[in-house]
């Protein structure tokens, strides 16, 4: 039985936390990492539905895409979620780590995980770092040509969603080279513009941001929660070859906060 720290380690050798953004607050959020771990819940969120499921299931780990404590916390108290989350956690001995912009950077991270659902060849990532063309933010690469139309379908079609925001006038008809990102991606669609993308999968996308990039380029918003879920997968796979007697759990519990009449 591995202890917490240890899969930390594992998770770490695959996205160091030298790799998150200056505002981001991956790493370990609760607990005690030199406790044995029993099981582990990965999410996308940590909420009390998330700790209960845990709970359920017998696990002291949650893995989480989204830190718990991003903004800071000036008090714990059971006032707040946040704050009930972390007295509950901590009284059952649960520990609380997340892999945020570090997992978003990583070689082969989410974004290379969503071109791979896609069915993207001659990948490679949009907004490299200057030191590691592999490490970054955001990915391009290739498909078969498609009609506009019939690429939104698949996109659609590749991510669940009921339904999917798009720029009502691009400029190609026909797609080929893609880009894309998880999570809030609207920040590189000028990447993808001056790296001849036809087309760009994100989710976040703001209303000015179709209106200033709409007519040079098909904008695909498949939604935050959406284009992260992969996250889940990627969690899962590194532990499962890290520690293969290990038993992790996918939560069952977690759900969009944002529905869709």
């Amino acid at each position: 039985m591995p202890t917490v720290k240890e899969i930390i380690q594992a998770l770490e050798s695959y996205a160091p936390l030298s790799l998150q953004e200056s505002y981001d607050n991956a790493g370990l959020q609760v607990g005690d990492a030199e406790s044995r771990a029993t099981a582990a819940l990965i999410c996308l969120d940590v909420t009390e539905q998330t700790i209960d499921e845990a709970l359920n299931r017998g696990c002291n780990l949650i893995i989480s895409h989204h830190p718990l404590i991003f903004g800071g916390a000036k008090s714990v108290t059971t006032a707040t979620e946040q704050g009930r989350i972390i007295i509950k956690a901590l009284s059952h001995g649960i520990s609380i780590y997340s892999a945020h912009t570090n997992l978003d950077r990583a070689r082969g991270g989410v974004s290379m995980e969503i071109a791979a659902a896609l069915g993207l060849h001659d990948v490679k990532v949009l907004d490299p770092d200057a030191a590691d063309e592999h490490v970054g933010l955001g990915a391009i690469g290739l498909i078969e040509p498609l009609p506009a139309l019939e690429f939104l379908r698949k996109v659609k079609d590749t991510f669940g969603v009921k339904c999917l925001k798009y720029s009502a006038s691009f400029p190609s008809l026909i797609v080929r080279r893609i880009a894309v990102c998880g999570g809030a991606g609207a920040s590189l669609i000028r990447k993808a513009v001056e790296a001849g993308a036809d087309a760009m999968v994100t989710g976040d996308v703001k209303y000015h941001d179709f209106t200033t990039w709409g007519k040079r380029i098909l904008i695909a918003d498949v939604g935050h929660f959406e284009s992260e879920l992969c996250t889940r997968k990627i969690f899962s796979h590194l532990l499962a070859d890290r520690f293969p007697d290990f038993v992790t759990y996918t939560s069952e519990e977690e759900h969009n906060p944002i529905n869709f009449l």
